[in-house]
């Protein structure tokens, strides 16, 4: 199968739940829709070729119109990629296949959290918000994260700024904690 149709009734189950153990990518799109044709094919490849990492859904916008406007679409083709059962990541538009497997690829991704703590770990680097990070402590972490760019040098600040950014990707950018933390981060750097 290479992507499934999901409906208001079937979007909770196909789409939210599903996500939990497996990214699911959704395309919103419309027969009449050009640019909609041509992605669909691309991303059936794409999909397919991650051998079930990943799983496709079509959402015939006229069709799901709460759909539509519980996800904000508003242009067509929208692509949403869904982990742990919310949007991560999303484009719109017609794309190239090698953009289609950046995105993809970039969904796969192990967690950029778990990469960061692993370089704290080795550098010795900020333990306090390792130990936060690895306790899942987000907040506490981000918080960390702001007193000591208060105090660090230039490159410093660099690094922990790249913290917070792959905390705030991994939550995902519509998450209440980035949210706040992006407005707070902009702060403390600027």
């Amino acid at each position: 199968m290479s992507s499934m149709d999901v409906t208001e009734e079937t979007f909770e189950s196909d789409v939210i739940e599903r996500s939990r153990q497996t990214p699911v990518v959704v395309d919103f799109w419309a027969a009449w829709c050009g640019p909609c044709r041509a992605l669909t094919p691309v991303l059936e490849e794409q999909v397919h070729a991650r051998e079930g990492s990943v799983v496709l859904a079509k959402v015939d916008v006229d069709a799901n119109p709460g759909l539509s406007a519980a996800f904000a679409v508003q242009g067509i083709p929208a692509v949403k990629a869904f982990k742990d059962g919310r949007v991560v990541s999303e484009f719109v538009g017609a794309r190239s296949p090698t953009a289609v497997s950046s995105f993809l690829d970039e969904l796969l991704a192990p967690p950029r959290v778990a990469a960061a703590v692993e370089e704290l770990r080795a550098t010795g680097e900020h333990p306090a918000v390792r130990e936060a990070l690895e306790e899942g402590d987000v907040e506490r972490a981000l918080d960390l994260v702001l007193d000591e760019i208060a105090v660090a040098s230039a490159e410093g600040r660099d690094r922990l700024r790249e913290l917070a950014l792959a905390v705030f990707h991994d939550l995902g950018h519509d998450d209440p904690v980035t949210i706040a933390y992006r407005r707070k981060l902009a702060a403390a750097l600027y």
